[in-house]
């Protein structure tokens, strides 16, 4: 059972890492040229899977899985928000 919570906040950290990661990519980031480099994905993954790590180290229901996942999602989630800011798939909000 401890297993099923734990793949739950997993998947649901990841989640919200794609989501928050898109959308502040898409708001705040939409005329910063550098958030358009190949490698700038991979250096927020990274970095997100960093900075969660010693809170992982600290949570007893989560493991390092769920610090990796986090990294990846929030590396997707840049790269995606840089994908629609070049297509101009977003919408503007004031």
């Amino acid at each position: 059972m401890l297993e099923l919570i734990a793949l739950g906040v997993a998947a649901l950290s990841a989640g919200l890492g794609y989501v928050k990661a898109r959308n502040f990519v898409r708001g705040r980031l939409r005329y910063v040229d550098t958030v358009q480099r190949p490698a700038i994905p991979f250096a927020a993954g990274f970095a997100a899977a960093l900075v969660t790590a010693p809170l992982v180290w600290l949570l007893p229901l989560i493991g390092g899985g769920t610090a990796i996942a986090f990294g990846i999602a929030v590396g997707a989630g840049v790269a995606q928000g840089a994908r629609d800011i070049r297509k101009a798939a977003y919408r503007i909000e004031s």
